[in-house]
């Protein structure tokens, strides 16, 4: 588990000095979104992913892991809008901001150490293109319950599966520098 705990603080080091860098080029720019749309936002990005895996084809030039790491950073932004966005001003400070998302982002690798305990490290032996798919799932899974106004009778509600989706692009991502 120490290598796992130590591979997912590299990757979220990582997405989190992108969301420095696009903090002070952008300022909270952001909060400005509803949860909906950083939803459809990740869509995006999964989508292009999945496309690629399907194709072998990249057009645009960036990478796949640019793509996961945006999804990591776009689901922490979710997760603030939907548990802090009535509290927090729209234009948040850089040290604000980060707080924030370091947070979150402590939030999620505390969950993935419970469910990596549980599930046995079974990620490390899916394909990144399975990872990709339930990422999809989940973001369908996001926008039904969004089209439900967040209501859910059964089911986790959309911060877990934002968690999750987080989660599987953090995974995806000590995939891919694995390789």
């Amino acid at each position: 588990m120490s290598k796992t705990v130590e591979q997912y603080s590299k990757v979220i080091s990582k997405c989190r000095e992108i969301f420095e860098k696009k903090t002070k080029d952008y300022g909270t720019a952001w909060r400005i979104l509803r949860a909906s749309s950083l939803t459809d936002q990740i869509f995006i990005k999964a989508q292009r992913i999945r496309t690629i895996q399907e194709t072998g084809e990249n057009k645009v030039g960036e990478d796949i892991e640019d793509e996961f790491v945006a999804i990591v950073n776009y689901c922490i932004m979710a997760i603030i809008q939907l548990e802090k966005n009535d509290e927090l001003a729209l234009e948040l400070s850089e040290k604000d901001a980060l707080n924030l998302y370091d947070e979150y982002a402590n939030h999620a690798l505390e969950l993935m150490k419970k469910k990596n305990h549980d599930y046995g490290e079974a990620w490390r032996d899916m394909r990144v293109n399975s990872l990709t798919d339930l990422i999809l799932m989940k973001l369908l899974r996001v926008k039904q319950i969004e089209d439900n106004k967040g209501e859910t009778i059964i089911s986790e509600g959309i911060d877990a599966n934002y968690y999750d989706m987080l989660n599987y692009a953090v995974f995806a991502l000590i995939h891919l520098s694995s390789k």
